[in-house]
């Protein structure tokens, strides 16, 4: 379907069904499906370190990533994983919750929308293993309502995870970056676009996003920055 045909479909249901807050069954505010209360309680990352993302309590680049620096130029993380984002990110991502990851590309929007603007959104992929299971690519779905809302490209055929891994949440920080070393691929024909934002839901070490940038690098993009709906502090 044609995106301006989308969009005015979504206006029409918007005056048909008034917003519901999908965590409290309130009445939407500000248009969105979160009540007043919860939107009022969004935990907004207003200060980060600009490299990983990480909350600090003035923004600047924090001790790690002066000590060792990351291999993306800097990190947006749109949250701090709280109430309501860590109601919503649970359900969106394990429970099929589509209209959840929804309304958490619609809140990112703006704050990601600040940053740095790339060439193409690329979204981290799941195995084609976990798709399979999960029916849906989370990072994906998180993608295009983003990429459509900001007028972004949207490239998801040029990274590919070539290798099974562990879920990286029941492992430890040492443990995760071994788990995704050499687990992505760059594939397809042509130049990738030279700067690029990596997309993901939740960032907490860093691991698999970083292991994404530096295959990206390696394949010819020259800057890799990671946007991120929440940052686990």
């Amino acid at each position: 379907m044609d995106a301006g045909l989308v969009d005015k479909w979504r206006t029409a249901c918007r005056w048909l069904l008034p917003p519901r807050c999908v965590i409290c069954r309130e009445s939407g505010a500000y248009g969105f499906d979160l009540c007043l209360n919860c939107t009022q309680s969004l935990p907004w990352n207003h200060a980060a370190c600009m490299r990983c993302g990480l909350p600090l309590p003035v923004p600047g680049e924090c001790g790690a990533c002066l000590t060792t620096p990351p291999p993306v130029t800097t990190t947006a993380a749109a949250f701090v994983y709280g109430f309501p984002i860590d109601r919503l990110v649970p359900r969106f991502k394990f429970h099929q919750d589509l209209a959840a990851g929804r309304l958490l590309a619609e809140l990112a929007a703006g704050p990601l929308g600040q940053a740095p603007r790339p060439e193409a959104l690329i979204p981290i992929p799941l195995h084609a293993s976990r798709l399979r299971e999960r029916g849906y690519d989370q990072a994906l779905e998180l993608a295009r309502p983003l990429a459509r809302s900001l007028s972004m490209s949207l490239v998801a055929d040029r990274l590919v995870r070539q290798r099974a891994t562990a879920a990286q949440s029941e492992l430890h920080a040492d443990a995760r970056q071994r788990n995704v070393a050499r687990a992505f691929g760059a594939v397809g024909r042509g130049p990738l676009p030279r700067h690029v934002a990596l997309l993901d839901d939740v960032m907490t070490t860093g691991a698999t996003l970083h292991a994404a940038a530096r295959t990206l690098l390696a394949a010819g993009v020259t800057r890799v920055d990671a946007w991120v709906i929440a940052r686990v502090p």
